[in-house]
């Protein structure tokens, strides 16, 4: 029996595959469960043509993904973060903030399509990926700056310590 499959069934074949079974298994299980239509001539012709129409989809789609990632280019996106001893950043750097970034760098990338590769902990460069379509992805790089205006308080602390410090050193002197 040929049919056409409308799902994905492993070991068995994708979806618009035709693929010849036997009767039964066809007729008892295939069919009732929506999982294939029959192909005959009229369903082939049907599929046929939403082939042709989907693979025009799809290529429109690719293409408009590869101009955006040319349209993207070689972007830095400096973050400002609050940073610690040792130039270590507090908190993280979420996909969120960089698709805020790139959203008002008039890209349009949802948060679910950013991948930050490895853990990013220090002030520094660091890549990031964009995943623009199942088949592109495009790299950017994020530049994590010290946010201006923000002194941590063990620094502070440090820095009133090392002053009184040299106060005591000049007073020996």
């Amino acid at each position: 029996m040929e049919l056409i499959l409308k799902k994905d069934i492993p070991e068995l074949g994708f979806k618009n595959d035709i693929i010849n079974v036997k009767n039964g298994y066809g007729r008892n299980y295939l069919i009732p469960n929506k999982f294939a239509i029959i192909a005959n001539d009229s369903n082939k012709k049907i599929l046929r043509e939403n082939l042709k129409q989907t693979t025009h989809k799809i290529e429109k789609i690719k293409n408009d993904a590869t101009k955006l990632s040319n349209r993207i280019g070689d972007l830095i996106l400096d973050i400002p973060v609050k940073v610690g001893k040792e130039k270590k950043i507090f908190g993280n750097v979420t996909k969120n903030q960089i698709s805020n970034l790139l959203e008002e760098k008039k890209f349009s990338i949802d948060k679910k399509n950013i991948s930050i590769n490895g853990k990013i902990g220090e002030i520094g460069e660091y890549s990031v990926n964009l995943i623009l379509h199942k088949d592109i992805t495009h790299q950017i790089k994020i530049n994590l700056v010290e946010e201006k205006g923000y002194e941590n308080k063990t620094t502070k602390k440090e820095t009133k310590k090392k002053t009184k410090e040299s106060k005591k050193k000049d007073k020996k002197k």
